[in-house]
């Protein structure tokens, strides 16, 4: 049950719906703007309605997977965990998606879908602290990078479980590894500004 649980949380993350809506649209996003499948790129290149439905398919394929794990597996001492893991194998999903040949997107948003089913609250203080640090520093890459090493913190003090947040954990060094380039612009100055619509 619990390897079947792992291989469909992995593939439903890996679902690459930024590009699927590039497509209908006619456009590749991964050949324009920042070249990420992400919600922020598309709606830089297509537009703030396929932007908007790419963030909530992106969350919706990160929660989906842990609500049906959690009443799927069975109870026990290690259900917690095993919840954490379809989570984790969710945003490895869209990470590094099966069906890009193992390329994906940062997985900020799948992650955001995951810890909302985590922990409700932490996403809304995580949320307070992206906008504040966008509005003033202006890069959405630095709003992710805070928010995302802040939740797991979060869910450990709201939620109390040392298993979820190992998970949560692991989740968000996977997503400052992957915004590895942005903290590389961040560092020497050359990060564009999302209010110039720059690269993120």
């Amino acid at each position: 049950m619990l390897i079947a649980a792992l291989l469909i949380s992995y593939l439903v993350g890996s679902i690459p719906f930024g590009l699927l809506f590039s497509r209908m649209a006619g456009k590749d996003v991964r050949k324009e703007g920042s070249g990420n499948i992400g919600a922020t790129n598309v709606n830089r290149v297509l537009g703030k309605k396929l932007g908007i439905l790419t963030l909530l398919c992106d969350v919706a394929k990160g929660f989906l997977p842990v609500f049906v794990a959690s009443i799927m597996l069975p109870e026990g001492d290690n259900q917690e965990l095993y919840i954490g893991l379809c989570g984790l194998t969710a945003v490895l999903g869209h990470m590094f998606s099966i069906y890009l040949g193992f390329k994906g997107g940062k997985g900020v948003a799948t992650a955001l879908g995951v810890f909302l089913f985590f922990s409700p609250w932490s996403i809304a203080i995580a949320l307070v602290v992206f906008v504040v640090v966008v509005g003033i520093s202006g890069f959405v890459s630095a709003g992710s990078l805070a928010a995302s090493a802040l939740i797991p913190f979060c869910i450990l003090l709201l939620a109390g479980s040392i298993s979820t947040f190992l998970c949560s954990a692991v989740i968000a060094i996977l997503i400052w590894i992957k915004h590895s380039s942005n903290i590389g612009r961040l560092r020497r100055g050359e990060e564009k500004s999302w209010k110039t619509k720059g690269s993120v």
